[in-house]
C-alpha cells in the first residue's frame, strides 16, 4: 500500500534529518489516520484509491501555499514547498494520456456519455482525469 511506502520514506527522512520531507510525510500520515477513523465509523477501510485522493488534495494545498509565498517574495519557503510537492507526487500513479483515452473510447461498444464515464471511473480510478475523458468523448 501507498501508506506503507510513505511511512518508510518518513523513517528514512528522519534518519537523514531532513525536516522538510518529514513535515510533508507527517501531514500525509496524519491525514491517513484521520481518514482511517472516519472509515471505521462507516465500517470501511482506507485503500490506495483513498490515499491517492489524499495526496492529490495535499498537492493542491501545497501549490496554493507556494503561490502565496511567491506573491510575497519568500522564494526560499516556496522552494521548500516545491520539494515537498515533488516528494509526494512520486506516490501517485502515472496518468493516462489523451491519446490512450481516445483509443479506449474507440474500443468501447457503448459510447454514450454515462456509459463511458462509468467505465473510466470504475476501471481507471485515480489514473485518469475525468475532465480529459469528457473532452475526448466530445470529439466523437
Amino acid at each position: 500500500m501507498i501508506i506503507e511506502e510513505i511511512k518508510k520514506a518518513n523513517t528514512q527522512a528522519m534518519k537523514e534529518r531532513n525536516q522538510n520531507l518529514r513535515n510533508i510525510y507527517s501531514v500525509i500520515i496524519n491525514k491517513y489516520m484521520q481518514a482511517q477513523i472516519e472509515a471505521r465509523l462507516l465500517k470501511g477501510e482506507v485503500n490506495d484509491e483513498d490515499m491517492i485522493r489524499i495526496i492529490r488534495k495535499t498537492i493542491k494545498e501545497l501549490d496554493e501555499e507556494a503561490a502565496n509565498y511567491e506573491k510575497v517574495g519568500n522564494v526560499e519557503e516556496a522552494d521548500k514547498i516545491k520539494i515537498q510537492r515533488d516528494a509526494i507526487s512520486g506516490y501517485l500513479p502515472t496518468m493516462i494520456t489523451a491519446e490512450v483515452i481516445h483509443k479506449i473510447i474507440e474500443n468501447l461498444p457503448d459510447k454514450s456519455i454515462p456509459s463511458v464515464m462509468r467505465h473510466f471511473k470504475t476501471q481507471y480510478a485515480g489514473r485518469v482525469d475525468m475532465k480529459m475523458v469528457s473532452d475526448e468523448l466530445k470529439r466523437f
